[in-house]
């Protein structure tokens, strides 16, 4: 979910295992994450928020809101990893701050005896200096899995951004993160949206995969019955342009016909 739509993911969630909400690119402020992780509670779904940047507070702020996860973005050290740790879990493992309200009023006061285990932290690795670092990330204790982020690392190894996610294009750095995480006992994260990424993610293993989102189910099902209806009406002649309509100052008295005016 990258927009803050409460009733389109209160209708499609339920077709998915579990619901990725992208604070970092998204068009969602703290609030809207926090909107979306209640409608993930309503249609019984386990939802991972990615936080704009590595924020304790956001952290913190989310998993307090009753996210089962964070995945943080651009992890390029051990360093970085760790404050992660200590933001996302309880002592003795971080020094995740306790008291949170919604997660008190859900689920009670001794909800940080199992917080530790009962919600992940993803470190997302989106450069080849990260990945190099997939085995040590993956044997820390409070990193639950990792997330190759393809896009940033086709960019940094100077691919074209559309180039297909396969296994020629990011193939080793995919493995090499599943092969640490699997050593590890962690989670593979990673996107399967073209047929290319989706088998490459079943053949190294992955746990969750990303299949689409919000925009791209709605462009393509606008798109697809846009098509079909110019096909029923049009009957193959060329579609006339569609001019705006006439403001104010152009109308005539007289009211137009809806056809004319839009052709």
């Amino acid at each position: 979910m990258a927009y803050p739509s409460l009733g389109a993911l209160e209708r499609i969630g339920p077709d998915w295992d579990w619901i990725w909400v992208d604070a970092q690119h998204g068009d969602l402020d703290f609030r809207d994450a926090a909107n979306l992780v209640r409608v993930c509670d309503l249609i019984q779904r386990p939802v991972l928020v990615r936080i704009p940047h590595q924020d304790p507070g956001w952290i913190g702020k989310i998993l307090d809101a009753g996210a089962a996860g964070v995945i943080v973005p651009m992890i390029e050290s051990v360093e970085e990893a760790k404050a992660m740790i200590t933001a996302a879990k309880f002592p003795p493992i971080g020094n995740r701050s306790y008291g949170g309200r919604r997660v008190i009023d859900r689920s009670g006061r001794s909800y940080y005896k199992a917080a530790n285990r009962d919600t992940l932290l993803i470190l997302q690795l989106e450069s080849n200096e990260a990945v190099a670092l997939a085995d040590t990330l993956a044997s820390l204790d409070g990193v639950d899995g990792l997330f190759l982020g393809p896009d940033d690392l086709m960019i940094r190894q100077g691919q074209d951004v559309d180039s297909p996610k396969n296994r020629d294009t990011i193939g080793r750095q995919s493995q090499a993160v599943a092969d640490s995480c699997r050593k590890h006992g962690k989670l593979i994260v990673g996107l399967g949206v073209s047929d290319a990424a989706m088998a490459m993610a079943r053949e190294d293993g992955y746990h969750l995969v990303v299949g689409g989102g919000d925009v791209g189910f709605l462009a393509s099902g606008s798109k697809a019955a846009a098509q079909k209806l110019r096909s029923h009406f049009h009957h193959g002649a060329a579609v006339k342009s569609v001019a705006p309509l006439r403001g104010p100052a152009e109308t005539p008295k007289e009211v137009m016909p809806a056809a004319e005016r839009l052709y």
